[in-house]
């Protein structure tokens, strides 16, 4: 069986040890598995100087070879996936399967930006005899990229992907709770043989390492993924040095019932994918609207199906849930039952953390849940569904879109007509109908209002690691 990885920074195309390290946890046992180094400014300094040297020859590289290069890595990546996912299990408590899932999913991140590295077209603007109009796409330069720790593989893929793809350099500031997946990337991409300084990898304390980045003259482009409040923090560092962000934040996903659809089989698939990563997911479907034809109906089978989730750790058979990331998740779900049964809510099932070693809580579902609640304006982040009835749709949409989040909705109906309100009316980046998937690597993915800004993914997951030129050329001096 594979062993946790050696935890280390990846700079100018060299592997660092430090002597600050902080405790990599497994959250299944609440055991330390490994110790990541900490960068420290000189180590910053370092990458940025790396980046920029990287930028300049990784810019002039042929797109095609760039797309060459991605694809060999994605290919190391697909070879390896059992080893990864076993560190990505081991860190983060997801189920295996579904680790090994998410290692495909990245190798398909940048299989799907590589094709995208030989299309960033410009155009040739008609004009007078004599003068020509070219608009290009080039690249933007080094990119200082910022991911989350609930995908530890596939999120660090979607920006390390789009910046490689795209021509830049890149800083990949990953998680410290799960380090293990971004380290494998970096790796793969070694063993691929990208030059020096295109990419590299530090750890640290967040606050630390963006105020170091971020200002920095060589910085061109902020890349983001996580919370709206650190969100906008970043974006307003960024904006004091004029520097263009692309966010990814918060999301609080609504799921619309009608009473048209097919009860049993929309229960069934919102449960298990509410439970998936145990909820820790920004496109989580989490707020439910059931038509009250259908509401009784599809709670007792949604809550059911919830309750019966096998939970334990990630490498045990037959587990569809593993454990939240750390007690802090634990404080924040009770804090948010607890207030939702204060303010008249009825607590359906589950509500509390079950009693074995690691951070694990029940599989809950909230009914009946007053607007008031601080879960029906806060995303919970974790196994935590709420299941409210509707009399129209139009008030189904209002509540869908009375949240200051837009990322996600979901909306459940064979009926063309409810199907076309939904599209001109929820307000989210990604609506997705009769189904729960809101994000493959060639569909654009963001969100609207407080859920961000840009798009990964898709023909446009590049549109923000390039800048327009307009090149007007004439053939006589006037």
């Amino acid at each position: 069986m594979p062993t946790y990885p050696e935890l280390r920074l990846f700079i100018g195309g060299e592997w660092r040890t430090s002597t600050n390290t902080l405790p990599v946890i497994n959250p299944s046992t609440g055991n330390a598995i490994g110790h990541l180094p900490i960068a420290s400014p000189a180590d910053l300094d370092d990458a940025l100087e790396a980046a920029q040297r990287g930028f300049k020859i990784w810019r002039a590289t042929a797109p095609r070879a760039r797309a060459d290069l991605i694809r060999d890595a994605a290919r190391l990546m697909r070879e390896r996936q059992d080893e990864i996912a076993h560190s990505i299990t081991l860190e983060h408590g997801k189920p295996y399967p579904q680790a090994r899932l998410e290692v495909i999913r990245g190798a398909e991140f940048f299989e799907w930006d590589a094709g995208e590295a030989v299309r960033t077209y410009g155009r040739v603007i008609p004009s007078a005899p004599g003068v020509r109009y070219i608009v290009h796409h080039q690249p933007i330069g080094p990119v200082a990229a910022f991911s989350p720790w609930n995908f530890p593989m596939s999120q660090p893929a979607r920006k390390v992907a789009s910046a490689l793809a795209s021509g830049c350099s890149i800083i990949l500031k990953a998680a410290e709770e799960t380090p293990a997946g971004a380290m494998h990337i970096a790796k793969a991409f070694e063993d691929a043989g990208l030059p020096a300084g295109v990419l590299n990898l530090v750890f640290g304390v967040p606050a630390e390492i963006s105020q170091h980045l971020i200002p920095s003259p060589v910085t061109r482009l902020v890349a983001f993924t996580g919370s709206t409040v650190i969100g906008r923090h970043l974006t307003g560092i960024a904006s004091d040095h004029m520097t263009p962000v692309l966010m990814e934040l918060g999301g609080h996903a609504p799921v619309i019932v009608c009473e048209d659809t097919d009860v049993d089989a929309a229960a069934a698939t919102s449960a298990v994918r509410k439970m998936r990563n145990a909820g820790q997911v920004c496109t989580s479907p989490t707020r439910f609207f059931i038509h009250e034809q259908i509401y009784d109906q599809f709670l007792d089978r949604f809550a059911d199906r919830c309750a019966a989730t096998v939970v334990g750790d990630g490498f045990a058979d037959s587990v569809e849930m593993g454990p939240l990331a750390n007690d802090r998740r634990i404080t924040a779900l009770t804090d948010f039952v607890t207030d939702a049964v204060d303010t008249g809510a009825t607590l359906v099932t589950g509500g509390s953390r079950i009693d074995r070693p690691g951070y694990f809580f029940e599989p809950t579902v909230l009914a009946g849940v007053p607007d008031d609640a601080r879960v029906m304006q806060e995303e919970p982040f974790g196994p935590l569904a709420i299941v409210n009835s509707f009399a129209s749709l139009d008030e189904a949409i209002a509540k869908a879109n009375s949240v200051p989040y837009g990322l996600a909705a979901y909306g459940f109906t064979d009926r063309a007509d409810y199907a076309d309100r939904m599209v001109d009316h929820v307000e989210a980046g990604n609506l997705s109908i009769n189904t729960l998937e809101a994000s493959l690597p060639e569909t654009p993915f963001g969100g609207v209002k407080s859920s961000g800004y840009g798009r990964e993914g898709g023909a446009e997951g590049l549109h923000h690691y390039t800048v327009v030129k307009n090149v007007s050329h004439s053939m006589t001096i006037v």
